[in-house]
């Protein structure tokens, strides 16, 4: 009963061709009769063919065998699109899953925390969206498993997965469970499970469709790269640090940050949601750690920069010591441009409310509110737009509604610009 409720829900897309399929069938099945009926009458009844009757009955035939196979191609593309994006083997659920998504497609680039952020947010207002995600994690759980099995590391997989669940909230928590001792101590079990599948399936991106069934996920997550890579930076001083987590904890200004392997080849299904994007997110989360990094793939760079959709940069709230210590936004800006160019993106997402309770603690610790140097902005090409984004609570993030709320009003009115149309629901149905 459950799975055939599917079947009515609005939007699924079958509904209307296998309707115009059978009316088709019963307009080619009134124009045999009526045809039928004009011979018997000629040929039995000694009667002069009736025209009227003969050529309704062909007309008839004519327009319902085009309404059959109109409707019957697009049943077939229907489900053959259905079931080649959906990782459900369940027809109804494919088609449901395939065909009642709503919202832009928005792509999400980054890593760590921040990208599960915007994640969780962006989830109340489309389906459709894309989270690509960094390799170069070496630290914790991932960093252990990376080093113990040669896994690629799971943990900002994870992160995203959980952030897009759906309703099964036991899940979700069951995936971000940590072992707190014994050999496990200090690993999640989703971390553990992904790994598993990974070496089941030989493949990370097959693992993430599992996983992604198991938590009935909006949307979908991909990594960057199936390739094993390694950050390396060069510091202020000319020395070399190697490793993500290294690079974070380094008290130099950094440089310049290379991947090793260089130019790794990107994941062909990360590509297409670039190619195909509505709207492209890069961040938040760790400059130089968790976004730059996705910006080393040629592919995914040169994929990006081709894209005629609105590019926003998210902006950290805070600095990040070993990494952005005094970084202004408009130093942010410049580290991705310095890698992607001037036109890699041209807005840029600012928290201007700086926190209060929590704000003396960051201090000790060497963080600092990101300063919005508008005039510095402005000189770089990229548009700001501040509000109020901050969660401050047992520490200082993103609010995900806030800023979910933030980038969708962004972009309705860029929409409405380009559509000159004030329109309640410009994207798929929901109404902003």
């Amino acid at each position: 009963m459950k799975n055939f409720s599917k079947w009515l829900v609005p939007g699924v897309g079958l509904k209307r061709w296998l309707l115009l399929a059978a009316s088709g069938v019963l307009a080619e099945s009134g124009g045999v009769i009526a045809l039928t009926i004009a011979i018997h009458r000629t040929l039995h009844w000694k009667l002069t063919l009736d025209l009227w009757l003969s050529s309704s009955g062909s007309l008839l035939i004519i327009l319902g065998m085009s309404m059959a196979v109109i409707g019957g191609q697009n049943v077939v593309r229907v489900v053959v699109h259905a079931l080649r994006t959906s990782n459900t083997p369940s027809l109804i659920e494919a088609l449901y899953r395939s065909r009642s998504r709503r919202g832009p497609r928005i792509v999400v680039i980054g890593g760590g925390t921040g990208l599960s952020s915007v994640l969780r947010g962006l989830k109340a207002y489309s389906d459709n969206l894309t989270a690509i995600v960094t390799m170069a994690d070496d630290g914790g759980s991932s960093g252990r498993l990376r080093a113990e099995l040669g896994a690629l590391p799971p943990g900002d997989v994870r992160n995203c997965l959980v952030a897009l669940a759906g309703e099964e909230e036991l899940l979700a928590a069951l995936f971000n469970y940590r072992f707190p001792q014994g050999g496990l101590e200090g690993h999640s079990f989703g971390n553990l499970f992904i790994t598993a599948l990974a070496n089941l399936t030989g493949d990370l991106e097959q693992a993430i469709q599992a996983a992604s069934r198991v938590l009935a996920i909006r949307g979908q997550v991909l990594p960057a790269t199936l390739s094993s890579v390694e950050l390396v930076a060069r510091l202020a001083d000319g020395s070399m640090v190697r490793g993500e987590s290294a690079i974070s904890h380094s008290r130099l200004p950094i440089c310049e940050v290379k991947c090793d392997p260089a130019n790794p080849p990107a994941v062909p299904a990360a590509l297409r949601a670039i190619r195909e994007a509505d709207a492209i997110v890069l961040g938040p989360g760790s400059l130089y750690t968790s976004v730059l990094p996705n910006l080393l793939i040629t592919e995914i760079l040169n994929e990006i920069r081709r894209s005629m959709a609105p590019k926003i940069y998210i902006c950290n709230v805070m600095t990040q010591p070993g990494e952005t210590d005094n970084y202004t936004v408009s130093h942010h800006i410049k580290a991705l441009q310095r890698i992607g160019g001037t036109s890699l993106f041209s807005y840029v997402l600012v928290n201007q409310d700086p926190p209060q309770r929590l704000l003396g603690k960051y201090e000790e610790q060497g963080q600092h509110p990101v300063e919005l140097d508008l005039s510095e902005v402005i000189a770089t090409g990229v548009t700001p737009i501040a509000g109020s984004f901050l969660d401050e609570q047992a520490t200082v993030r993103h609010d995900s509604a806030a800023l979910a709320r933030a980038l969708f009003d962004w972009l309705t009115s860029l929409k409405r610009e380009q559509t000159g149309k004030l329109s309640a629901k410009p994207w798929g149905g929901f109404e902003l």
